[in-house]
């Protein structure tokens, strides 16, 4: 069956509970993160392709991780969050192939092992933080070592992970959103897509960015067209704002934008925030008519 939710998710990784108790002042992101991992339990996802931009980069290809499995580890403040997951081998091979025959440029990337059973790359925190608010919260203290034995399976769904190459067109963003389409609508699992995105990085002078009047520009501009189930329109955003605003966000929503042309989807925007230096929102992108 097609895909059955999707999702746009911030990265802020404070949000993660167990590395602070007030989110860092991002106490409604944190809810409705909550909300998104019980909307994607409630219809069952059990395989999910996650774009970000944090981690391993091929330039001028999208990167797949080709691995048994995932993990790492996020502290903050003294406290510490670890992961442990499994990849889904099936999602990554149908992915590769059908972005290969559609003439995009794809890297399988790995690490350790050299026998894919065997292999496990190290997560970002990019694809960490909404991993676990969709079920990856064990936590077990050592499983975030790349090198770690893996636990027992906790029913949470298998990642596909992929990090695109900021060297290629917007447009190839699309493309490849319309093969993830394909290839989740081949799937005869419940399947799902999330899009991990943190926006304008300049919005205060003591973040490691600066400050720029952009910020706020563009993350009206992206809530707005989020909140018109549009999200292709941000294809035409100003390169200078882009470049300006330090955003981190584009690529992967235009790949949910190529989603959304071939399995329709309705966008709900829940939440937008920015109390540090950096503006992050919640949405969840479900098929029309569910």
């Amino acid at each position: 069956m097609p895909l059955v939710a999707a999702a746009i998710a911030p990265h802020g990784f404070p949000i993660i509970p167990v590395l602070s108790d007030d989110a860092e002042g991002a106490l409604e992101t944190r809810k409705q993160m909550q909300l998104m991992g019980s909307t994607f339990k409630e219809v069952g996802v059990e395989a999910v392709i996650i774009s970000g931009p944090h981690g391993i980069r091929v330039d001028g290809s999208f990167a797949v991780v080709d691995a048994a499995r995932v993990a790492g580890t996020l502290r903050w403040n003294g406290n510490f969050a670890e992961v442990n997951a499994p990849c889904d081998r099936p999602l990554i091979d149908a992915l590769v192939r059908v972005a290969t025959e559609d003439g995009l440029p794809v890297s399988r990337v790995s690490y350790a092992g050299n026998r894919v059973d065997q292999a496990v790359a190290p997560l970002d925190w990019g694809v960490m933080t909404p991993m676990w608010f969709l079920g990856h919260d064990q936590n077990e203290s050592g499983s975030g070592d790349v090198l770690a034995l893996a636990p027992e399976p906790n029913g949470a769904p298998g990642v596909v992970l992929v990090t695109p190459s900021r060297s290629l067109p917007l447009a190839a963003m699309v493309e490849f959103g319309r093969a993830i389409g394909r290839v989740l609508g081949d799937d005869a699992r419940n399947v799902g897509f999330i899009a991990s995105c943190d926006w304008a990085h300049t919005h205060r002078e003591d973040g490691p960015y600066g400050f720029h009047e952009s910020a706020a520009r563009v993350d009206r501009a992206v809530v707005d067209a989020l909140r018109r189930n549009e999200p292709g329109v941000l294809v035409e955003l100003d390169q200078h704002d882009i470049e300006t605003a330090a955003i981190d966000g584009l690529w992967q929503t235009l790949m949910l934008a190529g989603i959304q042309e071939i399995v329709p989807l309705t966008i709900d925007v829940l939440s937008y925030e920015a109390p540090a230096y950096y503006g992050m929102i919640v949405a969840t992108a479900m098929p029309d008519g569910r």
